[in-house]
């Protein structure tokens, strides 16, 4: 099996595990039983809508997304826990945008990059960026990150990983370069979010783990309007979720 089809495999999975899409099939598979005879499928119908309307709202991602962001800082620290110096920074690549014109970076991987330059400027250390391709008919990720990072915030890029399918392929194959110029540890560029599961996969690739959150967003003191639904919010949702699954996984085969 190619990669792209383990990645297309993989997408597909994780979307059918997941609400909202989950629930969104729950809902029609109760609602036809309903309709069907059988009486108890209205209530399991209205029970999935009302999951989907709950994780949109405010108050539900910001309690998912603080289950995550609870584990890391919420500045950079100078060191790693037994003292040692990072010697690079490692920036993740996210999503990327697709239009008329060439491919480009998304949003969150536009943050990613953006506090990694900063990071570079502060410490002078190298930068290496991973990401695959994440289409099959796309460059890899880090290869537009790359060209970003010159021509956007004027940053040197050192090494350009290529292949990585997933976080746990980012640590392992980044590991790999790094090893080879003697570097043990480095700082993670990541959204805060994503930060444990990426730690975890760093650590058992062999580096010692750094980590610099990027926008990190500690729930606030409930308002009324966070029982308000948005679908900004249902997406902060599923991006939790999937970290909580991804981590599980972890667990498992690991």
């Amino acid at each position: 099996m190619t990669g792209g089809a383990t990645l297309v495999i993989q997408q597909v999975l994780t979307a059918l595990l997941l609400p909202p899409l989950l629930l969104v099939l729950a809902s029609l598979l109760f609602g036809v039983l309903a309709w069907r005879g059988w009486r108890p499928g209205g209530l399991w119908a209205a029970v999935a809508v009302t999951g989907v309307t709950l994780l949109a709202t405010p108050s539900a991602s910001g309690r998912l997304m603080a289950s995550l962001e609870r584990e890391v800082p919420l500045a950079t620290p100078r060191q790693a826990a037994d003292g040692t110096l990072p010697g690079a920074i490692v920036i993740l690549g996210a999503e990327m945008a697709t239009g008329a014109g060439r491919p480009d970076i998304g949003p969150m991987t536009l943050e990613r990059l953006r506090a990694g330059a900063a990071l570079h400027r502060r410490t002078g250390l190298p930068v290496l960026v991973t990401g695959g391709p994440l289409a099959s008919d796309a460059p890899p990720i880090a290869q537009i990150m790359a060209r970003s990072l010159r021509e956007d915030f004027a940053t040197p890029v050192q090494w350009v990983e290529s292949q990585a399918p997933d976080t746990r392929g980012n640590a392992v194959l980044s590991a790999a370069m790094l090893h080879q110029a003697s570097i043990g540890t480095v700082y993670v560029v990541t959204h805060a979010w994503h930060l444990p599961r990426a730690l975890e996969a760093f650590e058992r690739a062999g580096l010692k783990a750094v980590p610099a959150p990027v926008r990190p967003a500690r729930s606030t003191e409930p308002q009324w309007s966070d029982l308000l639904p948005r679908p900004d919010h249902l997406a902060e949702s599923w991006f939790a979720m999937r970290e909580w699954l991804g981590r599980l996984v972890y667990a498992v085969r690991d």
